[in-house]
């Protein structure tokens, strides 16, 4: 009787957040068809004998709660804006490159750390929680969505925009306890916050960002960085190895909202094809995965992922 009350809650959660989602935050949705219900139907064949399904996921599943994507067709940053993310090198060297960051993260925090789970974070804590039918999902995405939504064991490949790290020790705080310290320091920056990126930070000028100021680590004076893999970084090898142990004890990978541009991403999908695990892709437009995976449909997430739930039944 638990089981069925917790699965009539998140399922109520679902319907009554996708009025909210509805409005405000398919801007940053690419052109795409509606979902083919004879493919859907493949795809809930595939995941019917599967208990340990590992869940890659990318930007793609974000845009439905209104963060952009890098590389969509008309709506993704590279479509609207020639100014490219910060390198990690340069945000090492650079004092200036790094007050530029922080003053545009600053501005677009209080945004970026309210965006809400859509239909497919939801749809993933039941297959995961209730269903117990996915093991892991690792997530290519910052925005700590897929924790907000309930997932329990997510792998944040690309790190999380909610904490910040030292360069160089091993001191790390929470990114709001970061955003007060910002403001002390700056108690006059009062621009009103701009289209957001995928990261969180919006496009400021440079006579907005101004004479932004920036603490140093409290601990020893270093450098202080969002916990992300930068452009030009590198993944974690500690993180890698566990994308690994994640892959050999799943069943399958089932990859959403990612065209698997970055080799981080892709370099999953050719770990589940070394382990002979089958592979089913979910995304709008082509991704570099396709000639791999099993089952590729070509849609957006929030209208797959849902019936996936609702056909517990079926796939059980």
């Amino acid at each position: 009787m638990a089981f069925k009350l917790i699965l009539r809650h998140h399922r109520t959660w679902i319907i009554s957040f996708r009025y909210k989602c509805s409005l405000h935050s398919l801007a940053f949705v690419p052109k795409h068809n509606p979902a083919d219900e004879a493919e859907i139907e493949k795809l809930k064949q595939f995941l019917k004998c599967r208990e340990n399904i590992c869940v890659l996921t990318g930007a793609g599943i974000s845009t439905e709660s209104g963060i952009p994507d890098y590389r969509s067709e008309e709506v993704g940053l590279y479509a609207r804006n020639t100014n490219k993310p910060v390198q990690y090198q340069d945000f090492v060297r650079s004092d200036q490159v790094r007050k530029r960051y922080w003053a545009r993260n600053y501005i677009g925090w209080p945004r970026f750390s309210s965006f809400r789970p859509n239909q497919t974070h939801l749809a993933l804590y039941q297959l995961e929680v209730p269903l117990k039918r996915v093991s892991c999902v690792i997530t290519q995405n910052v925005d700590r969505l897929h924790h907000k939504a309930g997932s329990r064991n997510v792998l944040e490949l690309h790190g999380t925009a909610f904490h910040v790290m030292c360069l160089g020790c091993d001191n790390r705080i929470y990114r709001n306890d970061f955003q007060t310290a910002l403001a002390k320091l700056n108690p006059n920056m009062t621009i009103v916050s701009k289209t957001i990126r995928p990261d969180g930070d919006v496009e400021l000028s440079q006579e907005e960002v101004g004479g932004f100021e920036i603490p140093s680590c409290a601990k020893c004076g270093g450098i202080l960085k969002p916990d992300i893999v930068f452009f030009g970084d590198n993944v974690p090898r500690t993180r890698l190895e566990s994308v690994r142990r994640e892959l050999e004890r799943s069943d399958s990978l089932l990859v959403l909202g990612s065209s698997l541009s970055v080799f981080s991403g892709y370099r999953i999908v050719l770990q589940a094809r070394e382990l002979d695990k089958p592979i089913a892709i979910v995304n709008i437009g082509a991704t570099r995965g396709d000639k791999l995976a099993h089952i590729k449909i070509s849609a957006k997430c929030g209208e797959v992922l849902p019936k996936l739930c609702e056909s517990r039944i079926n796939i059980t």
